[in-house]
């Protein structure tokens, strides 16, 4: 029988990896705990924790498909890791008649970083893109910080590709009482983004996100404010003048801290005229 685990879950994690204590990392890499952390995320045994996973959801913990991804994960980066056993996972889902109540399983995990591979899933699934947003806006609103991430990386790909269509299917998660729903619309189309590619529309024409930053510039969110601020930054990279425009014009209209804040970070790093 495992250990409880209660007494673990108000820690504060370790500012190195070296300090997580073993109990810690165990309970972390058999799935009964969430990371804090990023030390503890990168810490993480994620071949012990992706057996334990398969078996938990109900598939085959050493079937030669996981089995030949695990082998081979020290040749990646720790991050593209997750992505690949993500990938080995909905392999041996697919073609199973039970495959939605394994996906559910997965979805709903007590390991952050299951979830993260369930949200993975939505981006290899093949869906058009409304149903790739409907199916990640589940991991959108997820309690963990790392999960919303990973939401978000997961349907990049598909916003490259369809710019003007994915404002238009966000524009109403903008006005969802759920702030991390808020977050999670400008944090997907931010033009230059973090460990993720481009969106080349918005960086040369990123006026054509104003329905989606327009809504939110006075949010009362300070997690949506520094989400905006940053796409208005990553804009401001290639088209300076525009961010200072229109910071200024929210300054004048919205005479709000949040709008103040929002325009303050939003040309914090950006060059003077």
């Amino acid at each position: 029988m495992d250990a409880p685990v209660d007494h673990l879950r108000a820690r504060k994690g370790a500012f190195r990896i070296a300090l997580i204590p073993p109990e810690v990392l165990e309970a972390l890499s058999d799935g009964r705990l969430e990371t804090v952390n990023l030390n503890e995320f990168l810490a993480l045994d994620t071949p012990r924790l992706a057996r334990r996973v398969a078996a938990d959801i109900g598939l085959d913990p050493s079937h030669e498909r996981l089995a030949d991804t695990l082998a081979m994960l020290d040749a990646f980066k720790p991050m593209q890791r997750h992505t690949h056993i993500a990938r080995a996972l909905y392999d041996l889902a697919a073609g199973r008649p039970e495959r939605d109540a394994i996906a559910h399983r997965l979805a709903t995990h007590p390991s952050d970083a299951a979830r993260s591979w369930a949200a993975h899933w939505v981006r290899i699934s093949g869906l058009t893109l409304p149903r790739q947003l409907a199916a990640v806006r589940r991991f959108a609103a997820d309690p963990h910080f790392g999960v919303r991430e990973f939401a978000w990386m997961a349907v990049r790909d598909a916003v490259v590709a369809a710019t003007d269509e994915a404002i238009g299917l966000l524009v109403p998660w903008t006005a969802d009482a759920d702030e991390n729903i808020r977050r999670f619309a400008t944090e997907l189309t931010r033009p230059r983004g973090v460990w993720c590619v481009p969106v080349p529309a918005l960086q040369r024409e990123p006026w054509r996100a104003l329905p989606l930053l327009e809504p939110l510039r006075a949010d009362g969110s300070r997690y949506v404010q520094n989400s905006v601020a940053n796409w208005l930054n990553d804009a401001g990279k290639s088209q300076g003048p525009w961010v200072r425009a229109l910071a200024a014009r929210w300054a004048q209209e919205s005479d709000t801290a949040a709008t103040c804040y929002i325009a303050r970070r939003a040309l914090r790093s950006l060059p003077e005229v």
